[in-house]
C-alpha cells in the first residue's frame, strides 16, 4: 500500500470581512494537508494565505517549502519533535514547518488512538475562548461586543490602528467599563508614538498586542516600561528563544502562542514553559484557520500552562460552512476538546470539494 502527502487548496467566504491594520479580508484561502499512510489519514493546514502580509511567507512559499524541502522527511512518518530537529537547517519558514509538524502530531495521535490534547500532555480538557473583532463602524463593533458577551466569551479583544484607537477603543470602555477588553494593533506604531500609546492606558485593558515592529523586542522592552498597559506580543515571537529574550529584557508580560507562527505544537509547548518559568501570562491565538487548524489550537489553548482566554471561537464564527463534520462549538465561554483519536475532526468531503481551487499529490512512497 503506498503512502502519499497531498494538498488541497480551498477558497471559504467570512461570514463577515475581517478588517486589522492590513487590510481588509473577505475570504479564507487555505492550504490543507493530508498523510495516508500505514490505514491512517490524518489533516493538517498551513496559517500561510495568499498574500504575505502578517508574515514573509504565503500560500505559494509554503507549497514550495514542504514540496522541495520537509516532504522528504516526512516519508519514514518521525515524531513532530523530531522532524522539528531533522528540518532545522531550512532557516525560518515556522508557517510551512508547522503545516507538517502538526500533520505528524495528528498521525501519531491517531496511531496511538489517543485524543491529540492529551497525547500533548497536561491537559485541562477544555479552551477558555475569548473573540477577535475586526475595525469595523464603532456601533457596529458595540453591536458584535454585546452579542459575544451574550453568548458567554470570556474576552474582548478589538483590532486597532494609528490614528483610530481612541475613537475606538473610547466608546466600548462607555459602554462597557468593566469587561475583559484587549487591543490588537498588529505592529502599526513605532516607538515615536510613545506619547499616543500612553493614551490607552486608561482603557484599562489587560493587555496591549504587538504595537510595535514585527520582528522588534528593543524597543517593546523601552515602551513596556512607559506604559501601565502590559504588552503582549505576537508576530515578534518566532521561536522558543525569542521568548526567553523578551522576558529577560522585559519586553512584554504577554505572549500569543500561535502553533503556525512558531512552528508547530512542539515549540507552542516550549515557548508555553517558558512563559511559566517567567511568571508570565500566554493565549492561544488564531489565523482565521478552517476547521482543520482550529482542532489544533483548540488543543493547545487546553494546556494547563495557558491561563489567559484566547481566540479559539467556534468555526461558525467565521464560516457559513467549514470543511469539518463536527465543527466546535462553545458553552459558557469554554470548547471541549473533541473526543476520538487524533484533532478528532474528520472532513466533509463535499464542502472540501466544493471550495476546492486546486490539490495536488506532493509526495507518494512505498
Amino acid at each position: 500500500m503506498k503512502s502519499t502527502l497531498s494538498y488541497e487548496l480551498v477558497e471559504m467566504p467570512l461570514n463577515a470581512p475581517f478588517e486589522t491594520s492590513f487590510g481588509r479580508q473577505f475570504n479564507r484561502c487555505a492550504l490543507v494537508f493530508r498523510l495516508e499512510a500505514g490505514g491512517i489519514t490524518a489533516y493538517s493546514e498551513s496559517v500561510t494565505d495568499t498574500d504575505p502580509f502578517y508574515s514573509y511567507e504565503n500560500n505559494f512559499t509554503a507549497l514550495e517549502i514542504i514540496s522541495k524541502y520537509l516532504s522528504p522527511h516526512i516519508t519514514k512518518l518521525p515524531e513532530p519533535a523530531e522532524f522539528m530537529k531533522q528540518v532545522s537547517y531550512v532557516k525560518g519558514h515556522n508557517m510551512a514547518k508547522a503545516a507538517m509538524e502538526m500533520l505528524l502530531w495528528d498521525y501519531h495521535s491517531r496511531k496511538k488512538n489517543m485524543p491529540l490534547n492529551q497525547y500533548l500532555g497536561k491537559s485541562k480538557g477544555k479552551a477558555e475562548v475569548g473573540i477577535s473583532l475586526g475595525m469595523d463602524p464603532i456601533q457596529e463593533i458595540i453591536s458584535r461586543i454585546s452579542d459575544a458577551l451574550d453568548m458567554g466569551y470570556k474576552r474582548i479583544k478589538v483590532k486597532i490602528k494609528k490614528g483610530k484607537e481612541l475613537g475606538i477603543l473610547a466608546p466600548i470602555r462607555d459602554h462597557y467599563p468593566d469587561i475583559s477588553l484587549t487591543a490588537d494593533a498588529n505592529c502599526d506604531y513605532s516607538i515615536n508614538d510613545v506619547d499616543l500609546l500612553k493614551k490607552i492606558d486608561r482603557f484599562n485593558l489587560q493587555y496591549l498586542e504587538q504595537p510595535l515592529g514585527h520582528d522588534d523586542l528593543i524597543y517593546h522592552s523601552k515602551l513596556a516600561k512607559l506604559m501601565a498597559t502590559p504588552i503582549c506580543l505576537d508576530e515578534s515571537i518566532t521561536d522558543v528563544e525569542k521568548a526567553r529574550k523578551a522576558f529577560e529584557i522585559e519586553a512584554g508580560e504577554v505572549i500569543n502562542i500561535k502553533p503556525g507562527r512558531v512552528g508547530g505544537l512542539t515549540n507552542s509547548i516550549a515557548i508555553s514553559e517558558v512563559v511559566r518559568e517567567n511568571g508570565g501570562h500566554c493565549w492561544v491565538g488564531g489565523m482565521l484557520e478552517t476547521g482543520i487548524g482550529r482542532a489544533f489550537n483548540v488543543a493547545m489553548a487546553a494546556h494547563t500552562n495557558v491561563d489567559y482566554a484566547g481566540d479559539t471561537s467556534p468555526n461558525s464564527k467565521y464560516f457559513k460552512k467549514d470543511i469539518v463534520t463536527k465543527p466546535f462549538t462553545m458553552q459558557d465561554g469554554f470548547i471541549n476538546v473533541n473526543g476520538g483519536s487524533g484533532t478528532g475532526v474528520d472532513v466533509d468531503a463535499d464542502s472540501l470539494s466544493g471550495y476546492r481551487i486546486s490539490r495536488g499529490i506532493i509526495k507518494e512512497w512505498d
